[in-house]
């Protein structure tokens, strides 16, 4: 709890972010109408209606296990990724990448009344990235690697897997939002900080003795 107040001390954006994003998922754990007025419905949002799910949709889970798994990821970065790029970059940063990750989707799926897409996953993915470039050598895990490993390669890995599992269709997740996301954390953050791009080139000729 003490740990928790910090952060809304220092990171008030991603901890109003983090907070919301628990309520609403919680909320429409066990409401089926909050739940489907939330949802993304790509066939809708093509024709210019609930386009508003572009934003509610990154607000719910499917499932206990999606939540947990997103907010874990969430908490390890976005805290710590708010108190270096500062408050409204953050919120820049996590709102438009939760729009744009979302957009290929809504593109991909125009004609398919049946589907439906949620979760925060393409904002998050979005500021994984985004720490990425400022620190590419910090070690990161995989759970299927059983030693953690430099972050830019996690990122390389990470962006292969999900444009493979797309166009494979690999389970029942939006792989696109995953990939797209992550593209929108590399954009923004550069557009945001051009300088992270020579200090990133800099930290991994410093590991492979470049400098």
């Amino acid at each position: 709890m003490n740990e928790f107040s910090a952060y809304i001390n220092y990171a008030p954006v991603a901890s109003a972010i983090f907070a919301i994003t628990l309520i609403f998922s919680i909320l429409a754990f066990s409401s089926d109408a909050l739940y489907e007025r939330c949802i993304l419905h790509p066939y809708s949002v093509a024709r210019g209606e609930r386009v508003y799910t572009l934003l509610t949709s990154g607000l719910i889970h499917k499932d206990l296990s999606h939540l947990f798994f997103n907010m874990f990821s969430y908490y390890f970065f976005a805290f710590q990724l708010e108190l270096r790029i500062g408050h409204w970059q953050f919120a820049l940063l996590y709102v438009a990448s939760l729009i744009l990750s979302d957009m290929p989707t809504v593109i991909k799926h125009k004609e398919d009344y049946w589907y439906h897409s949620l979760g925060a996953s393409g904002a998050i993915s979005a500021v994984v990235f985004s720490y990425i470039l400022f620190e590419p050598m910090s070690k990161m895990g995989i759970l299927f690697i059983p030693i953690p490993i430099p972050a830019i390669l996690f990122g390389v890995l990470y962006l292969v897997y999900c444009a493979y599992a797309s166009r494979r269709g690999v389970g029942n997740i939006n792989h696109d939002a995953h990939f797209y996301g992550a593209v929108c954390g590399i954009i923004i953050t550069v557009s945001l900080y051009p300088m992270v791009v020579p200090s990133f080139l800099h930290a991994i000729g410093s590991s492979i003795g470049l400098h």
